[in-house]
């Protein structure tokens, strides 16, 4: 019987061990399960029982005109957060910020009981209201300062400028293609706490200072843009068009003194605006360019030496080509022409034959050569191509029509930077819209230098170019673009909108494209006037603008140190 019970204690004993080794095995299962498998979960749930991280935001740094003026600035403001693990009575709290901040008390309750480590309540509240939350001085409610941004001009230089989101994220123009220099680097202050939830003071509040952003100084002159913008809502009170842009550029560095659009919006309240407002038009808005395009078909001839400027054209007022009449403007047509008067009178039926004399090999190189149907690189969002038809499916009428501004969409910045092309000499530069960035010490951290692409046209085939187009101004269709005692060159363009079945009886786009003084030009301006009505003719709507802003342009830039 002795021996039948040892048997029963060593059995107990064994199975008392077995359960104990498979306890401790579960046990060790169970730590290298964690360890192995949860331990980022682990580091989390401490890390959110133990620290509360509360976001400091950077300022965001300026954007200024090439002269220092401030175009965007950032002014702080006060927003109101919340760490739900610290509130003790979440519908008490909530019902009185409810009644301070004019929030639903339930939505704000719910937000108040979330499992997250911090929430935003409110974002940029008054000072009186920042004043009122912290008179409360409740438990797990605070108050930290965030940036707004501000436009000190209003809707000046929109397009160029852009806007930023609640976040202070860039969302368009400047702001949103240089966003990673101008929004600097937030910081953030960080609590800890034990495991009842008092804070450790030998760590409470340690602060991580964020880092001011960059300043960008744009190539855009402050007072330029205003010139141009003034000229735009003129023209538009007085056309009615549905839209316009004016674009103005140095030709030798290929900066951009001024951009403007209409419809525009004011980038303090662009919630308010259709989107359709912001759109930058300047950019990506593709149009047939109707007789300013002329310019690119002069330069492409002459270049490729297939017409010299004694050269004789006859016009009979219109010209077939593969069984479509390409008729001149004037009923009749000019008669027999030199080269020279042909570009003076802009001459359809002489420029179909100047297109047709270079051919869609030589034409086709000077696209290519002059940026046409690929986007410039210019430092903005939205640009776009223009349309090209493909080179292996050119017809003869295909390249007759595009000699003309026809059958070939550009953007105003296509168009007017081959145009910079004629007016520097011969040389294609890729468009800036950035000058230089700076940080908050005011050293400089980068410059955008002038960046030639290629040598386009010889300086003597450039100069011969805009000795024609100044004629054009003295005594062609350009002559409401003249400024006494000034040399003006230029070239006006008239062009009926495509639209469905073919061509718009009533629907135009005038334009006028110049620049000044014309050997050795100081800007080139385009002004695009979209749909007007009434008159349409470039060289009576679009001319006189160029004129009344180029006036004015060539008083400042004697005094200013644009060069």
């Amino acid at each position: 019987m002795g021996s039948a019970s040892h048997v029963t204690i060593r059995k107990r004993v064994t199975l008392f061990f077995f359960f104990v080794v498979l306890v401790l095995m579960g046990l060790f299962g169970r730590l290298v399960y964690l360890q192995l498998y949860r331990s980022s979960w682990l580091l989390e749930n401490a890390v959110y029982q133990r620290v509360r991280d509360i976001p400091v935001e950077a300022k965001r740094g300026r954007i200024l005109d090439r002269n220092g003026k401030e175009l965007a600035v950032s002014v702080t403001s006060d927003s109101v957060y919340a760490i739900p693990a610290e509130i003790k009575n979440a519908e008490q709290t909530a019902a009185k910020l409810a009644a301070i901040l004019n929030l639903d008390p339930e939505k704000l309750k719910d937000k108040l009981t979330k499992r997250q480590a911090f929430i935003w309540l409110k974002r940029r509240i008054s000072a009186e209201n920042s004043r009122l939350i912290q008179q409360l001085n409740i438990t797990g409610i605070g108050i930290t300062q965030e940036n707004s941004r501000v436009y000190p001009n209003g809707s000046t230089a929109c397009h160029v400028l852009g806007f930023t989101g609640i976040d202070s994220q860039g969302l368009d123009g400047v702001e949103l293609t240089f966003d990673s220099t101008i929004k600097g680097k937030p910081g953030s202050i960080i609590v800890e706490y034990d495991a009842r939830g008092r804070e450790i003071p030998a760590v409470q509040h340690r602060y991580i200072s964020p880092q001011t952003g960059n300043d960008i100084y744009l190539t855009i002159d402050l007072v330029i843009q205003q010139i141009i913008e003034r000229e735009l809502d003129k023209v538009i009170i007085e056309t009615q068009a549905k839209s316009a842009s004016i674009l103005v550029m140095q030709p030798y560095t290929g900066e951009v003194l001024a951009l403007a659009n209409r419809p525009d919006y004011d980038p303090n309240r662009f919630a308010e605006y259709s989107p359709k407002n912001w759109r930058n038009g300047a950019i990506s808005n593709s149009y047939e360019p109707g007789s300013t395009f002329k310019i690119v078909t002069c330069a492409a001839a002459l270049g490729e030496n297939v017409v010299k400027t004694t050269d004789r054209f006859f016009d009979p007022g219109q010209i077939e080509v593969q069984k479509r009449h390409i008729h001149c403007w004037k009923h009749g047509g000019h008669g027999s022409q030199s080269f020279v008067e042909v570009v003076q009178n802009s001459c359809n039926v002489g420029f179909v034959n100047i297109g047709l004399k270079l051919g869609a090999t030589n034409f086709y190189k000077y696209f290519d050569l002059l940026g046409l149907g690929k986007v410039t690189g210019i430092d903005l969002p939205g640009e776009a191509k223009g349309l090209l038809i493909p080179f292996e499916k050119v017809k003869l009428i295909n390249i007759a029509t595009m000699s003309i501004g026809q059958s070939i969409a550009v953007t105003p910045l296509q168009l007017i930077n081959a145009v910079c092309t004629v007016a520097n000499g011969g040389e294609y530069l890729r468009p800036q819209i950035v000058r230089e960035i700076r940080d908050k010490d005011n050293r400089i951290i980068k410059n955008f230098d002038r960046d030639v692409k290629r040598h386009v046209l010889a300086p003597t085939v450039a100069s011969t170019l805009k000795g024609v187009l100044e004629n054009v101004v003295e005594k062609g269709t350009g002559k409401n673009a003249f400024i006494p005692g000034q040399h003006i060159a230029g070239k006006t363009g008239t062009a009926q909108k495509v639209d469905s079945g073919g061509y718009s009886p009533n629907k135009y786009v005038a334009s006028f494209i110049g620049f000044a003084p014309a050997e050795k030009p100081k800007f080139v301006m385009l002004v695009v006037i979209d749909e007007p009505v009434g008159l349409y003719y470039g060289g009576q709507i679009a001319a006189p603008v160029f004129a009344s802003a180029a006036k004015d342009l060539l008083q400042y830039l004697k005094l200013s140190q644009v060069n």
